[in-house]
């Protein structure tokens, strides 16, 4: 008996087994923000918040949490702050927190234009959001799918077409986002997938696996923990945050990726990406009461200053009519 066959014989409802759950939240920050939960049916549990520009917050497996969240929580774009570091106070965390499209790094003044600390896209809600999900032969494929654009006039225009899948009975996230310069000129595109790892699966009890081909410190504060940026400590009192940049090794298939594993709780997440378009992850790690994070972090340019990589002619541009593809997996696996 084929396993689309015997699931519709044994269940009422696909939901028995996984799917997705459309919602919209009522109170706090996040009112009237809308939320698709899915459900993998094999332990892997994740919510789309299309008005976030389809991001992800809370994730579990198997009953067991493995992101961060900050105080803010899930957080309505109508409360964003664009000025400064004012993207602080809506900054969600949770699984993906996406950063760009034409700025990502900290606040800074270009061109007699303003940007803000990483840029907008979090904050831009989704239009065309569609729910795709559907039996392909034997497997039950979850498919989301929008639209988010950033663009304004006389300025840059971009669009972004995001779809995140998940195979029924599978452990995987996959996100595919095309990326398409539809203005007249050419665009500065920045992109960084701020992906959040917290407890309990990022303890003093976690390791990550990387083999970076490079790596390099931002600051002084990171310089001092270069030797250990693969081990965790207890959360500790005046922890300042320690940011590396990572060159990435790139596989046989074209795709880099890392890991964070913790064999006390007993499953690994491992963040797998396009290596030639997302050559770059950046590494954030924050071990302070309350503020216990790791960020694996792929993008298409570290986010250093953008007055010195422009200099530096690092910044990377997208030409008019330019389409680009991004790809980027979050796995889970038992350990």
């Amino acid at each position: 008996m084929k396993k689309k066959e015997q699931i519709e014989q044994y269940t009422g409802n696909l939901a028995q087994v996984g799917g997705t759950r459309h919602y919209v939240l009522t109170d706090g920050w996040g009112r009237n923000l809308r939320a698709i939960d899915v459900n993998s049916g094999n332990g892997l549990q994740y919510t789309i918040l299309p008005d976030r520009g389809l991001d992800i917050s809370l994730a579990s497996f198997k009953g067991t949490n493995f992101v961060y969240l900050t105080p803010n929580g899930e957080t309505h774009p109508a409360f964003y702050e664009p000025e400064n570091i004012g993207w602080l106070r809506t900054f969600t965390a949770g699984l993906l927190t996406t950063c760009g499209l034409v700025h990502t790094g900290g606040p800074i003044d270009d061109n007699n234009q303003h940007y803000g600390l990483h840029g907008r896209y979090s904050t831009t809600p989704a239009k065309q959001v569609s729910d795709l999900s559907e039996w392909v032969d034997d497997e039950y494929h979850i498919r989301i799918k929008g639209i988010v654009e950033e663009a304004q006039l006389f300025g840059n225009k971009l669009r972004l077409e995001r779809e995140i899948s998940t195979i029924q009975g599978q452990n995987k996230i996959t996100i595919t986002d095309k990326i398409t310069n539809f203005g007249t000129n050419a665009s500065p595109y920045m992109m960084l997938y701020h992906i959040n790892l917290g407890y309990p699966l990022l303890s003093e009890d976690a390791e990550l696996i990387i083999d970076p081909l490079e790596t390099e410190p931002r600051d002084s504060e990171a310089e001092k923990g270069l030797n250990e940026f693969k081990q965790f400590i207890k959360p500790q009192t005046g922890f300042s945050e320690q940011v590396f940049f990572h060159t990435m090794k790139i596989d046989d298939d074209g795709f880099a990726s890392a890991t964070l594993q913790n064999k006390n709780v007993g499953f690994a997440i491992t963040v797998r990406f396009d290596g030639k378009k997302l050559p770059y992850l950046t590494q954030w790690k924050m071990m302070g009461i309350g503020e216990y994070v790791l960020g694996l972090e792929p993008c298409n340019i570290p986010p250093k200053d953008r007055l010195q990589l422009k200099k530096d002619n690092k910044l990377p541009y997208i030409e008019s009519g330019e389409t680009t593809l991004n790809k980027v997996e979050i796995i889970i696996s038992a350990i």
